[in-house]
């Protein structure tokens, strides 16, 4: 846990960098209840009392359900090479062991073919939290058959979009569903397990194995999982404080890139939990070789050593000094540049080209807005990130391609529409869509960036 640069590596001749920019579909689709859409946790948790910040429910939004051409629209502008978005399992399934529902794969098909028709290709998420609430009422991701039901959607999808679709992320960032959604109740399905939630982190990653496993036996195209990274700093050099990073440490990043990376699980047992749920051959089917491995970053953390009578071990501490976004997330794109260089130092070959999954920033922002708006702050977080992915390329990471969160204004999960991350302002009542000033920095850096690789590559 150091946030020194990697080490000197081989120098390599860099590819050029791709770009993207990334959505969700409960965070923009809005139209709940239309084409004969299902339910998720998520819909269950905006109805529970007190649940989102602002009492919304994530309608309209962007209503890109109905509104996805203006999407397009705006990503081809921007002059991405794509879009990652994701689809709604209860859209395609809304209901377990029945037919798919085919006019919601109708529209999705249609979305590929507008993408690929205005040379942009689709980079689908196949899982970003929108569990089925019939399988959460039978454990969710603590319930075995979770993953299993999971491939079978993930079979339907590939079955009507694999021909088109080359490129796929199975599960979106499963710290989050566990730490976070099953573990302190902040997310759906608000459960407060403590370390009881461990087990959604394995069926999560088996959920990845299995999905991975359709897309191969298909002949789909390129896959991988992504995960949230954070570069952990210890509140001190006080044995307590490291122990307790440590431990936050494997719960965040190792937990989840170990048996990935490694067909391993690191060893929890300073945890004094029972051991995961592992069946024979789940490991294999896990640490199985992807094509890419995401990496979500936002924010380093700093952790202590928590109370004597606190239920975990560590305590999360700000990082005094550190400017930090609308979230209260310090501010450091140099934690950045330690996680990818601290992921190569600890899985050498075994780490396949990484994809910068999601990188980006919320500020205060009106909900209305009928000019520009000149969000220096965002394009200054980015201009700083993207420097700190170069400066890790030119280490010798092989660091392929980076997605800002996000394309649009959205609902932001329990924040509900508190929080901006768009490059795109959007009126939540509206759904108009304004570009902000970091629209117009995004699309000049990405002509620079392309231009700047053109010339070298003809000297």
């Amino acid at each position: 846990m150091t946030d020194d640069p990697p080490g000197s590596r081989r120098p390599r001749r860099l590819a050029p960098l791709r770009w993207s920019v990334a959505t969700a579909a409960f965070q923009i689709e809005g139209a709940r209840h239309a084409d004969g859409r299902g339910r998720s946790i998520w819909d269950d948790f905006v109805e529970m009392p007190g649940a989102v910040l602002d009492g919304s429910t994530a309608e309209p939004g962007p209503d890109s359900w109905h509104r996805w051409r203006e999407d397009i629209a705006l990503a081809v502008e921007l002059g991405v090479d794509r879009y990652r978005f994701s689809l709604s399992w209860v859209r395609v399934r809304p209901e377990h062991g029945r037919p798919a529902n085919r006019a919601a794969l109708d529209r999705y098909s249609r979305m590929v073919d507008a993408l690929l028709d205005a040379g942009v290709a689709p980079f689908v998420t196949l899982y970003h939290w929108d569990l089925p609430s019939v399988l959460e009422e039978h454990g969710g991701w603590l319930d075995r058959r979770t993953p299993f039901a999971f491939a079978e959607y993930v079979q339907t999808v590939v079955d009507a979009l694999g021909d088109r679709v080359a490129d796929w992320y199975t599960i979106n960032e499963p710290v989050s569903t566990t730490l976070q959604g099953y573990a302190i109740g902040e997310l759906a399905p608000a459960r407060t397990l403590l370390f009881g939630a461990l087990p959604t982190a394995h069926h999560q990653l088996l959920a990845h194995g299995l999905a991975q496993q359709v897309i191969r036996s298909a002949g789909s195209g390129r896959v991988g999982i992504v995960n949230n990274h954070t570069a952990v700093r210890p509140a001190s050099a006080r044995d307590e404080d490291l122990a307790a990073a440590e431990v936050y440490d494997l719960l965040h990043n190792r937990l989840f890139a170990d048996p990935v990376l490694r067909g391993e699980y690191p060893d929890l047992s300073m945890l004094g939990v029972p051991d995961l749920p592992v069946e024979d051959g789940d490991l294999a089917l896990i640490s199985r070789p992807s094509d890419f491995y995401g990496v979500n970053y936002y924010n380093p953390t700093r952790v202590g050593a928590a109370a004597p009578d606190s239920p975990i071990p560590f305590e999360i501490l700000p990082i005094e000094g550190a400017p930090t976004t609308g979230f209260g997330w310090p501010i450091d794109p140099q934690g950045l540049r330690a996680v990818l260089g601290q992921l190569a130092d600890r899985y050498g070959d075994a780490l396949p080209p990484i994809v910068i999954g999601e990188n980006g920033a919320s500020f205060p922002e009106p909900d209305h807005s009928s000019h520009t708006i000149h969000d220096a702050e965002r394009i200054d977080y980015l201009a700083r990130h993207l420097d700190a992915v170069e400066a890790a390329r030119n280490d010798g990471l092989d660091i392929a391609e980076f997605t800002v969160w996000s394309l649009l204004d959205n609902f932001e999960w329990a924040d509900g529409f508190t929080q901006r991350f768009g490059l795109v302002h959007v009126d939540h009542n509206t759904s108009l869509r304004t570009p902000k000033a970091s629209y117009s920095w995004f699309r000049d850096r990405i002509a620079a960036s392309r231009a700047q690789h053109e010339a070298g590559a003809g000297a």
